[in-house]
């Protein structure tokens, strides 16, 4: 066996123009393949750090059927006290959690005296939010010193500019509660809120207990719960945990209370991160073409010249399986070969790339610093990838030389 691995390895070298084109091929694949996965994938995960850490936390829990009317923000779906205290009891003896906010989300009338629109707003703790959405308050282009305190709204950077209104101006929210009631109450401007989404954002932020307030709740009423997990990574391990905690609590109709859903759910951009990741998995394919048809035409190249050679080498007894062995190596080293230089010369050039600084923008979000790192289960996917297309790719010529007739190898010209 040691001599079939030398003399794989000798005939490379006997051909080397040819040898060092096709390997070169190859690690040009492999170091465009690598560093698109790096860079898409960190923009995918700076997109969903700025959708989750900004906005909608990681796991959101909503009472059965809001999820579906959710752009009507309904009043009469939100969570009843009793059913609040059950998923708080059970959200603190999850070790996962690192933070949850209980929210209350309605849609109102926005008034300067002057003017007047429509906002949603969400009432919240400011304690629990700024640590379940931690980049929330890096949003505050304006105002935002302080946590948000009673009597304090944090409005849209759109209404700010459109409506005149800056911090510490005197405002009118006026809404309707589940009963057809309508309130409304007097805030200080405290933060213009930069919005993720585009310019059209309409979410404004207010105090948990103005929120209810203006909806005149006796207690407490939830429309969602928004979680924080300590490992981003273990999202769907816990959202199955969670839901198989909460399948078995019910209301009196017998009909389940609850229903979790992770950000994906929840969030239109999650379209865009299917979009790479399919995007990925063509250009893995195309990494497929280009190593198979390289290194299959040169071992199908290699066959044709040394026909005679084959010839010789079966005449003096070399089993077919030697020869097959011989010749599957060749494509073997050729594709190891490749798949080590191309994941070295791919962590160099992404390390070049990371000291460039490129920076990009994400809806409102600009000079975003693209920080691109390579997984090293994607280097070894794509590794084994190229190694095993060049077995496979060697095969067919091996089987073709294996099963040669030596007396027709020898007579070849």
């Amino acid at each position: 066996m040691t001599n079939i691995l030398r003399i794989a390895g000798r005939n490379l070298f006997r051909y080397k123009r040819r040898t060092l084109l096709t390997l070169s091929l190859v690690v040009i694949g492999i170091m465009f393949v690598t560093l698109f996965i790096a860079v898409t994938g960190s923009f995918k995960n700076m997109m969903i750090g700025q959708m989750t850490d900004s906005m909608l936390g990681h796991v959101q829990v909503h009472r059965k059927g809001y999820l579906a009317s959710i752009d009507n923000l309904p009043l009469n779906l939100n969570l009843k006290m009793k059913a609040y205290k059950k998923l708080e009891r059970t959200l603190h003896d999850l070790p996962e959690i690192d933070a949850f906010s209980p929210r209350i989300k309605f849609g109102g009338m926005f008034s300067t005296f002057v003017e007047t629109t429509n906002i949603r707003l969400n009432g919240v703790y400011p304690g629990p939010e700024s640590k379940t959405v931690p980049l929330l308050r890096s949003r505050v282009i304006a105002g935002g010193e302080k946590p948000l305190e009673k009597g304090g709204i944090w409005i849209p950077e759109l209404m700010s500019k459109s409506m005149n209104a800056n911090i510490g101006d005197t405002v009118v929210v006026i809404a309707t509660n589940q009963d057809g009631s309508v309130n409304g109450k007097q805030f200080r401007v405290a933060g213009v809120l930069e919005s993720i989404t585009g310019p059209g954002g309409r979410d404004g932020y207010i105090h948990i207990e103005d929120a209810m307030e203006i909806l005149r709740m006796e207690e407490m009423e939830v429309s969602e719960v928004a979680i924080r997990l300590k490992e981003f990574s273990r999202l769907q391990s816990f959202s199955d945990k969670l839901e198989g905690l909460l399948s078995g609590e019910h209301n009196k109709q017998g009909r389940p209370i609850f229903e979790v859903h992770t950000w994906e759910k929840l969030s239109p951009f999650y379209n865009i991160a299917r979009m790479i990741d399919v995007m990925t998995f063509f250009i893995k394919l195309m990494l497929i073409a280009i190593v198979l048809i390289s290194i299959m035409n040169v071992m199908i190249m290699a066959v044709y010249e040394r026909i005679r050679e084959i010839g010789t080498i079966a005449a003096i007894g070399t089993l077919p399986g030697k020869i097959l062995a011989m010749f599957v190596l060749e494509g073997l080293y050729m594709g190891a070969a490749g798949a080590v230089i191309g994941s070295v010369l791919s962590g160099v050039v992404v390390y070049f790339a990371n000291m460039a600084r490129i920076t990009f923008d994400f809806g409102r979000q600009t000079g975003l610093v693209l920080s691109a790192t390579i997984n090293p289960v994607d280097l070894f996917t794509v590794s084994g990838i190229v190694i095993v297309v060049s077995i496979l790719a060697s095969l067919q010529p091996a089987l073709k030389a294996s099963r040669m007739d030596p007396i027709e190898a020898l007579g070849h010209v």
